[in-house]
This record gives structure tokens, sequence and C-alpha cells, in this order.
């Protein structure tokens, strides 16, 4: 560390600029500050922090199940748990040094190798700059399907994989290891069935879900020769692209679509793969009724993408649902797949159902809703010869007219309240401002 003298003060010429108020210093005093070693540590980058993430195996009367946890248990929150589809799987994080630990769980919070990454069903949704309000409130479980997990060896010949209903009823014991109570579902395809089971058989564990592409009925017998046709004419591989994503996307041959049609005639468990598939097409039926006791009792978010595979089945399966808990969202351009060609609107749709809820309720706005305010505020101060012009929000859906005079420009603010009628409507009426096209929403 250099040293400089001016008058009776000495200081220091480099970081840390430390100053020694002395008379005039004698040789000992030099030769204490030449001993002296500072460290400057540098602080993390704001806003990145490290997480931390367990990745545990536990049996179950079904066989093995995986699952990844991401952040701390948060006091009175439940946890959100999410549930891939076939063909993909959430992400495997593997220790650079793995270590054996009790109960076949590895502890990385940090130094993690991920392998894997493209492979996935919600990273590009989670690693989203406006999720991290997301993250930093709620713990995450993602749960991989027996068999789909990295490195998960193959499946001897004529092996009983689960169906889907006995994939539900592992979930207890994920929660019971985690000591976990409550959940809020995420799941995509036969992951939103899976879910589904789970919380038509324990609706005391589970206060909501969000569940994309799923389709609640059992395959018919037309369905059946179909698929059994299907099969002597296609690969295994074909007909899960099939289910993932739309004939438009499929004929277009887009990057994401042979992003994943390489990962899955590549993966090293297609056999597995393969299993749970004909698992989800050997599927019970679901059903829901609106009337019946059959039903979902907890607050539902349907999402499919236009276009979609199973968009119709999600309009089905919406009909069949108590329509004062279930909301139902149709995207635009974003295929068969919303959660990766979407994840920003998903993101805030995710946000304000959590608010409806009464969670994040001081949450704030997201880039998204801060551009359509934007947008709103600069056509109400348009004028055409001194007249007001109808202003209008526009999505990537379409437009809708004009908002009363005494609605603020800003939309309705987050419910304050945990009351579930008011947190419904505040949801109901979010949902209408942020996903406006009117064929979309009826």
């Amino acid at each position: 560390m250099s040293k400089g003298k001016l008058g009776k003060v000495l200081y220091s010429l480099s970081p840390p600029y430390v100053f020694f108020i002395s008379p005039i210093p004698s040789q000992a005093t030099m030769s204490e500050l030449q001993e002296v070693s500072i460290t400057e540590e540098k602080p993390l980058l704001p806003g990145k922090t490290l997480e931390d993430v367990k990745t545990h195996s536990v049996e179950t009367p079904f066989g093995s199940i995986t699952f990844t946890v991401f952040g701390i248990p948060k006091p009175k929150r439940p946890a959100i748990l999410t549930y891939h589809d076939v063909g993909l799987n959430w992400l495997c994080l593997m220790p650079a040094s793995p270590t054996s630990v009790s109960l076949h769980s590895r502890h990385t919070p940090c130094g993690v190798e991920v392998r894997g990454t493209d492979k996935t069903c919600f990273k590009p949704l989670f690693d989203t700059e406006d999720m991290q309000e997301i993250i930093k409130n709620f713990v995450r479980v993602h749960v991989e399907a027996p068999g789909m997990e990295e490195g998960a060896p193959v499946f001897p010949l004529g092996y009983q994989y689960p169906s889907l209903d006995q994939l539900a009823d592992m979930i207890p014991f994920i929660l019971q290891f985690l000591n976990f109570s409550t959940i809020v579902g995420f799941g995509v395809g036969a992951g939103a069935y899976v879910l589904s089971r789970y919380a038509l058989s324990h609706p005391d564990q589970v206060e909501g879900l969000v569940l994309v592409n799923l389709d609640s009925s059992a395959k018919g017998w037309m369905d059946w020769a179909a698929h059994k046709l299907t099969g002597l004419t296609s690969s295994v591989s074909d007909m899960i692209l099939e289910h993932l994503f739309s004939q438009e996307e499929l004929s277009g041959s887009s990057e994401l679509v042979q992003q994943y049609r390489n990962i899955i005639v590549h993966a090293p468990n297609l056999e597995n793969i393969e299993l749970f598939w004909n698992s989800f097409n050997n599927r019970r039926d679901l059903h829901f009724d609106r009337r019946g006791d059959t039903n979902l009792r907890c607050p539902v978010m349907l999402v499919v993408g236009d276009q979609a595979p199973y968009e119709d089945a999600v309009v089905e399966c919406n009909s069949k649902l108590d329509p004062t808990t279930t909301s139902f969202l149709k995207m635009a351009d974003s295929g068969g797949q919303p959660q990766l060609t979407q994840p920003v609107k998903l993101t805030e749709a995710l946000k304000y159902f959590l608010q409806g809820m009464g969670y994040m309720a001081s949450s704030c706005m997201t880039r998204l809703s801060r551009s359509r305010t934007s947008s709103l505020t600069s056509n109400r101060l348009s004028r055409d010869d001194g007249r007001p012009r109808a202003s209008s929000r526009t999505s990537d859906s379409g437009s809708i007219p004009a908002e009363s005079p005494g609605q603020s420009m800003e939309g309705p603010r987050p419910p304050t309240s945990h009351s579930w009628m008011v947190s419904l409507f505040w949801r109901k009426t979010w949902r209408n401002v942020l996903f406006s096209d009117p064929g979309t929403f009826r």
C-alpha cells in the first residue's frame, strides 16, 4: 500500500483510502503501516444471489421419484410445484463433485454443474426477469416423472410404468419428505393432468392450479384406434412432437421445433419417454362436473396457445369447471408451448393469479403492464380537432374499446384484502385488462 504525507496526515493513495492523523511519524509507525494488509471483498452483483438448490430422490410404493427444490420455504406461503409434459423435464442439476448423502439427496447451494439445459419445460419461464419477483416470494419444487431425470437408467423390458393416477399418488410422499403442507401446482400437458388428479384426491393440500394444455378426457375408441394406426407409420418422437407443437409449428420447422426434435430423437432414455407417453394415452377421464362434487375446489387458471393441439380440449375443460374460480387464458402467437414462446406474458398472468389468491399484494407493475399503461396514456393525450380521441389498449391479440372516464389509466389496483370474493374480482379484472382479445375471453 503506497503512503503519502501531507502536513500531519498520513494517507493511502490506493483504495481503500485510509487516513491517519499523527504527529511527526516515527520509524515504528511507518513499519506498522507497511505490515497492514487489507483484502477488499467485492460484493455480489445487485439482484444476483445464489439460490439454495437441493435435489432429492425418494422411494414410493410406485417407484422412485426425483425432484429439485429451489429456495428456502417461506412461512405461511405454499410452495410452487411444477410437473412437466411428456418428452420434457424441468432441469437436472448435478453437483460438480457428487457426494453420498442420506436419503439420496444432493445439496448444491452453489457451484452446480447444469446439464441438459435445453431439455426443459419450465426453465425459460423461470429465467425471465419478471419471474424473479415470484421466485423471491415462493420456494419451488420441480418434479420429474420416473425415468425422466438426467442420467436415469433405461427401465428393463417389461417394466410396468406408473399410471398417471399413480404418479399423482407419489406427490404426498414428496410433500411429506419436505414437510410442506400446501402447494400451488403448475403443470403442462401430462403434468397438468397429474396435478389435477392430485387436487381432486387431496383438495386441502392444493391452494391453486395453473394448468397448461390440460386434456381432462380419456381417449375414446376412435382416438385409441387412430393412435394405434399412427404408431404403425410414425415414430415415438414424431408422435410426441405432434403432442407438443401445433401443425403450423411443425410444418414451419422453426428453430424451437428443430431443437426439441433433436433433443427427443437423441434422448438416451427414449424408451422411458415412450413408457410415459403410453401412460398418458391410457389416462382415465377426470369427470369434471360443474354442478357435482367432482370438481376442483381451488382457484384454477387454464392456459392454452392459439392453434395448440389441445385447444379444443382446454375449452371443453373450461366449460366443466366452476366459472367463479376458473380463469381461461388463450394466448396469441404462442403455439403449443406458451411457457416457452411467451414466457413474459405468462409470467405476468401468473403474478396476477397469485395476487388474486391473496399473495404478493404489493407487487410492482411489470414491464409489459407499464408499456401498456404508457401506450394508454399517450392515446388519451391525443386530440383530433380539439376532441379527445377514443383510446384503446392494444395487445398482441387485438384491442378493446376505450374505458370509462372514471376508470384510472393505471388499471385496477392489486388486492389488499385476503377476502376471496374481493381477490377473485381483482383477478378477473386484471385478466381482462392484460389479455384483451374479445374473441379470446368470452
